[in-house]
């Protein structure tokens, strides 16, 4: 049986699934939430909670399940599952990382925990422009909803006539959320990577600086990496001529 948890914030959905799980279940109680909500938000957050009586699938809402994930596979920013299954909880964490979105665990008692942690701010991107240098401040973990709040910026930004100089600030930045988020990165970096002339990137770890190597190869623009301790230096370098 699926029943909605009512109560949660705009563009999150919730479900209780206790005892064995049949086709009409998904049909009638999960997929039209699902799919409404979606249709709202284009990417939406979910909590799923599993009793302790969860008995596991039939194989119509196996089925059900499989073609529900496939058609909304982009669909999803964050998932929280509440459980303390122990058959389950193993299989989460298998195919968590193949999710395009962040999937987090949490007990049976820690519901108020995961509601918690669908609501927060994972990460957020900065930006400033002036004198032919645009400043990018990447803070925390990025999602899809980062990017997408600042998409009409962005394309503003580099919609005028003259390439950009970039600094790029990873020193707070802890990577991307998930899949879906590492894509809407490279998309961005694809679409606009012929109105940039020069970059400069601070961090400080050593896949950013690898990063920045292989950002230099695909943009085809002159790039250099600093240390966090050099955040001066690239500030001189970007403005020089």
């Amino acid at each position: 049986m699926i029943e909605t948890i009512e109560g949660l914030p705009a563009g999150t959905v919730g479900f209780r699934l206790h005892g064995r799980i049949h086709g009409e279940d998904y049909d009638q109680v999960l997929v039209p939430a699902l799919e409404q909500a979606i249709a709202e938000y284009d990417r939406i957050k979910a909590m799923l909670c599993f009793d302790a009586d969860f008995e596991g699938y039939d194989l119509a809402a196996a089925w059900d399940d499989t073609l529900l994930g496939l058609r909304h596979w982009q669909g999803f920013e964050r998932i929280a599952v509440v459980s303390d299954v122990a058959w389950l909880r193993t299989a989460i964490r298998a195919i968590g990382a193949l999710m395009p979105c962040p999937v987090q665990l949490f007990p049976a008692a820690g519901e108020e925990q995961a509601r918690l942690w669908l609501g927060e701010s994972l990460g957020s991107i900065h930006l400033e422009a002036s004198d032919g240098v645009l400043q990018v401040r990447l803070i925390g973990q990025l999602e899809p909803s980062a990017y997408e709040a600042r998409e009409a910026e962005i394309a503003s930004l580099f919609s005028g006539p003259t390439p950009l100089k970039l600094l790029v600030d990873l020193r707070e930045f802890d990577g991307w959320s998930g899949l879906a988020a590492l894509g809407d990165h490279l998309s961005l970096v694809r679409e606009h990577r012929r109105a940039v002339r020069r970059v400069a990137v601070v961090g400080n770890q050593e896949w950013q600086h690898l990063a920045q190597r292989l950002l230099s190869r695909f943009i085809g623009a002159e790039s250099r990496f600093f240390d966090a301790a050099h955040h001066e230096q690239a500030e001189l370098w970007i403005h020089a001529t």
